[in-house]
């Protein structure tokens, strides 16, 4: 059965994991580029009530969630959202604290920010909230929207640890379980700028079934049911590794470079469709979706 929600999945944008951990002025407009402008924007437009929608803007994978929840908020409402609220959660016990479920229950989009993932899924995991996440994105027109760790953290298996220059070595990708909104795939972020390209050829040659997405900075995929769509201004790497040949992963010690043939790599960028059940991409010709 195909969800009845959507997915938007984000690279990020800067270091720290998303646009608005940076100092910026106090006029909103003079900040937002490709990244806020389009992807915030269709985030709203795909949305049950549009510029209505109740829109909950959660920090719990941040450092600084002061300082990033009330950006989103105001690039939001800048593009016309206006029913958004930032919720701090930033502990176990604040999870499973009853107002902040009923806060979710009214939601029609979460957007989870950047930061940690391990962060996030370790505070939110198994919790009423992700019970409730996972419920309305499976039974109702709801939004679950991340960037950076939250992107990452949307998927079944995710990544949480691995350098990008020693990703090829046996062992040095680390993997455990996300949130779960959609099997069969790995999302990794920041992934041109950052180089994880072999991080994520790790990754998916240890579970060929799964489907590796490396999403640009400035980029993301808006997922319905089995059809992504890429958005944004960057580039989208999928990673299939169905059609591996070999592999010396089971032969060589930790912390040797690994060998993979015939890993298939696509690459994606605006409009550009990919059936997550064909496993077909579809290049898009044109101006307009």
């Amino acid at each position: 059965m195909n969800p009845k929600g959507k997915l938007i999945v984000i690279g990020g944008a800067v270091d720290k994991g998303s646009f608005t951990e940076k100092n910026f002025d106090k006029q909103v407009e003079k900040n937002l580029n490709f990244f806020e402008a389009g992807i915030l924007k269709r985030l709203i437009v795909e949305s049950k009530h549009k510029e209505n929608s109740h829109i909950e803007i959660i920090t719990t994978a941040s450092k600084i969630p002061k300082d990033v929840g009330p950006e989103y908020a105001k690039a939001m409402e800048y593009l016309g959202a206006k029913n958004v609220h930032v919720l701090h959660i930033e502990n176990r016990e604040e999870a499973l604290a009853e107002e902040n479920i009923e806060r979710i229950k009214k939601a029609d989009v979460v957007m989870f920010t950047g930061g940690d993932q391990l962060r996030l899924t370790s505070i939110l995991g198994g919790t009423a909230i992700h019970d409730l996440i996972l419920e309305k994105y499976n039974n109702e027109e709801f939004i679950y929207a991340g960037t950076s760790a939250g992107a990452a953290a949307a998927s079944n298996s995710m990544i949480y640890q691995g350098s990008s220059s020693e990703a090829l070595l046996k062992g040095e990708v680390k993997i455990t379980s996300g949130l779960g909104l959609i099997d069969h795939v790995i999302i990794d972020t920041h992934f041109v700028h950052r180089g994880r390209i072999g991080r994520l050829f790790q990754a998916v040659v240890g579970n060929p079934r799964t489907l590796g997405i490396g999403l640009g900075e400035d980029t993301g995929l808006l997922i319905k049911g089995h059809s992504m769509e890429a958005i944004g201004s960057g580039l989208i790497i999928l990673v299939d590794g169905r059609h591996i040949k070999d592999t010396n992963l089971t032969q060589v010690e930790m912390g040797t470079p690994i060998s993979i043939k015939n890993m298939v790599v696509h690459v994606m960028s605006k409009f550009d469709h990919y059936d997550l059940s064909k496993h077909e991409m579809t290049i898009h010709v044109g101006q307009h979706a």
